[in-house]
């Protein structure tokens, strides 16, 4: 093990009296090499948590003095607080983005739903006497889809309320992949309300260790996206297999929308991004979902990414592993 390494792992001050003599170590071999000869160690500390190493190398070989591991040890101490105090710095301006940009999704998506059911409520009221039965069922079913958009919303910051605490629970148990997906898929298909092919590519049954629930919850969350950023006239494809040599299962959902800016992606799974497609069409949204299916993935010991594709629109692969992993 290299000299950092070993100050590290043990949180203590190293000293190598002959660096052509440490033949574990390709750092001092390299360091041998170019004439230097001798090489200290002294870690870098808050106090309770070791951040790094700070080490020196030299040509002379001598005994360690403890005025120079003082010396050293005293400039670690204060790199050590540096660091700390950046990284608190750091976390201070992350914690008051992100509370921005939660007051403002929720005063935007709050408002819409809140203003339409109000709306709506009060021009029932008022002319309750003089609409028609039909008139009075549009605005009730106007009341309705904006009070089920105000309930996922709700959904939404309450799971990821439980998963900064980590308290996302997973009960997993023998599971039909294809079951939970067909179920999602039938949803959508009843609810979509836009002219849109959704395509299904699925085997009969797919055996999978996990829970039913949540896994459902990503196929709504992925579909629901697929549909919503998708213009009437596209296609919506889902598709599941089993890969024997991988011992994996890979689940795709695929869509002809909007896509997303290749600059933008690696900012996908983050709280509360909404892509500039999605602003700049004006397209609702918490930013919540794919953190929340994200999460849920990987607490089943897999993986979600976005994958590359020919065309418009996005790909998002999930690969589940067959039988659950020891940690999962």
């Amino acid at each position: 093990m290299a000299l950092p390494g070993r100050v590290c792992g043990d949180g203590a001050a190293h000293w190598i009296p002959d660096l052509g003599s440490d033949a574990g170590s390709l750092r001092s071999r390299a360091a041998a090499r170019i004439g230097l000869r001798v090489a200290v160690g002294v870690p870098l500390s808050t106090g309770q948590h070791t951040l790094g190493a700070l080490c020196v190398y030299g040509d002379r070989v001598e005994d360690p003095e403890d005025i120079l591991l003082g010396l050293l040890s005293g400039l670690a101490a204060q790199i050590g607080q540096y660091v700390e105090r950046r990284r608190a710095e750091e976390l201070a301006i992350e914690l008051a983005r992100t509370k921005d940009e939660f007051l403002a999704m929720v005063t935007h998506e709050l408002r819409n739903p809140l203003d339409a059911i109000t709306g709506s409520a009060q021009l029932l009221v008022a002319d309750l006497d003089t609409l028609t039965a039909d008139e009075r069922r549009q605005y009730l079913q106007i009341i309705g889809r904006n009070a089920e958009r105000l309930s996922v919303m709700a959904d939404d910051l309450l799971d990821l309320a439980r998963l900064e605490s980590g308290n996302l629970s997973i009960d997993p148990a023998g599971t039909d992949l294809c079951a939970v997906i067909g179920q999602a898929v039938d949803a959508a298909r009843t609810s979509t309300g836009k002219d849109l092919t959704i395509t299904v590519d699925l085997p009969e049954h797919i055996e999978v260790h996990a829970d039913a629930s949540r896994l459902r919850q990503v196929a709504d969350n992925l579909l629901s996206n697929a549909i919503k950023y998708t213009p009437a006239g596209g296609t919506v494809t889902v598709a599941a297999r089993v890969d024997n040599g991988r011992h994996e299962i890979i689940w795709t959902v695929a869509d002809t929308g909007i896509g997303i800016p290749a600059a933008e992606r690696p900012r996908l799974f983050r709280r509360f991004y909404r892509a500039s497609t999605a602003l700049e069409q004006r397209i609702p949204g918490t930013g919540l979902g794919l953190v929340i299916a994200r999460t849920i993935v990987e607490r089943h010991g897999g993986t979600i990414v976005l994958a590359e594709h020919d065309g418009p629109g996005t790909t998002f692969a999930i690969e589940l592993p067959i039988k659950p992993s020891q940690g999962a």
